[in-house]
């Protein structure tokens, strides 16, 4: 993980470009990831760790309605947090996570190892769902962090 994470900040570096992070399901092992490398407070505007509904209305500025319509972990609310802390963090690119990392928490419709992945760069913004194995809690937590650096890694390209 360490070296996609290095790739990344040193491309954001190269583009002068800043990055801003809301994390829900992977409670900030994200962040971590990209703070663990050198260079990356050059980089590094904010991340937000709104693991709740209320914080994902009251920091993140998720309309609730959208989180009641459709629930916490949906495409709708993936969406809306990359586009908030994108504003928030006034960043060249952002990215958002929710999902069911277990080990309970997940229905039929919605299971454990459901994830929702958004990245914005500029006017564009890409959703990404993932339905990972449920192999526990931390399992699901590190393969969506690597995802998630994958994408920043092909979004930054």
């Amino acid at each position: 993980m360490s070296s996609l994470a290095k790739k990344i900040v040193n491309k954001l570096i190269k583009k002068k470009f800043k990055i801003s992070i809301a994390e829900s399901c992977t409670g900030g092992l994200l962040s971590s990831a990209i703070t663990s490398v050198k260079g990356s407070s050059k980089v590094f505007n904010i991340a937000l760790i709104t693991y709740s509904n209320q914080s994902k209305i009251g920091v993140l500025k998720v309309p609730k309605k959208i989180i009641n319509k459709y629930g916490s972990v949906s495409e709708q609310v993936c969406k809306a947090m990359v586009k908030n802390v994108y504003k928030i963090g006034k960043s060249n690119i952002s990215i958002s996570i929710t999902g069911i990392a277990g080990p309970s928490g997940g229905t039929k419709k919605k299971p454990v190892g459901l994830v929702f992945i958004g990245i914005k760069k500029g006017n564009k913004i890409s959703l990404k769902k993932y339905l990972l194995k449920n192999k526990g809690r931390s399992y699901i937590q590190k393969l969506t962090v690597n995802r998630s650096l994958k994408l920043i890694l092909s979004t930054l390209k």
